[in-house]
């Protein structure tokens, strides 16, 4: 993650510079955010991991662009993550993944945003909130009465990517691409390995010291990048098969003007 390059670096600059000022209206908001991310090493203030550059001598109006730009590529991802900011080098399909949950899967949302943000800190975490996301968006596809499968509330992601792939048809519809039927067969493999993933090298079935725990951040990019482009295909298809019903607006005869 150490290794980004200039050019990538100059334009996740630009883009955090941006949303900072649309999510903070005053340079000093900007500045009390950055220093959520400012750590001193000694008591003296000479060692840090960036620094604070001003336009102006009173230090009151923080130069945004010259302080990102001094500040290292791997925090300068983590910044971005934390805003939001695409990130499509490493992890493409999230943030419109993300705007999907936000409209209609309030939990599912949630629990990603966990996972998230959690992929530095706690790769194990991260991958199981990941997987705890996918597991809530299946369900409440499958709730839809028009979903005629059975399943069950306490059903884990291997059973569940079973579920809404016989709802789906996605490996049985004679009209379907032969390759794309292939590709989403895979889509049990992969998700059991989530599955397992998640239960037996995280901390969610609690692990004893001798147990392998997940703690590489490379592997929890790779499964939420994983959860995200699955869970934006599942969700996109049933909108495609299943489009939303809208209830005609049937207007109240007393507000009529006769």
């Amino acid at each position: 993650m150490k290794e980004i390059s200039p050019r990538y670096q100059m334009s996740i600059v630009q883009n955090i510079n941006d949303r900072l000022f649309e999510f903070y209206k005053s340079y000093e908001d900007v500045a009390n955010y950055l220093d959520k991310w400012h750590i001193v090493y000694d008591c003296y203030g000479d060692n840090e991991n960036f620094y604070f550059f001003y336009k102006d001598e009173e230090r009151k109006k923080l130069d945004v662009k010259k302080t990102l730009h001094h500040i290292d590529g791997e925090t300068l991802l983590k910044i971005a993550i934390d805003l939001g900011v695409e990130t499509p080098d490493y992890i493409p399909s999230i943030p419109v993944f993300k705007n999907e949950l936000k409209s209609s899967y309030e939990t599912a949302s949630q629990t990603f945003e966990k996972a998230f943000k959690n992929v530095e800190e706690d790769p194990s975490l991260a991958v199981g909130l990941a997987n705890s996301a996918l597991e809530s968006i299946i369900k409440e596809i499958l709730k839809d009465d028009r979903i005629d499968v059975e399943w069950n509330e306490k059903d884990t992601l291997s059973n569940l990517i079973k579920s809404i792939c016989k709802a789906f048809k996605l490996t049985t519809d004679s009209e379907m691409p032969n390759e794309i039927k292939t590709i989403s067969s895979s889509l049990l493999n992969a998700c059991k390995a989530i599955d397992d993933l998640r239960s037996d090298k995280t901390i969610f079935h609690g692990k004893m010291d001798s147990n392998y725990v997940l703690t590489e951040p490379l592997y929890a990019y790779f499964i939420v990048n994983a959860v995200s482009t699955v869970g934006l295909f599942l969700l996109n298809f049933y909108k495609l098969r299943f489009p939303q019903i809208v209830k005609p607006v049937i207007e109240d005869i007393d507000d009529l003007p006769f």
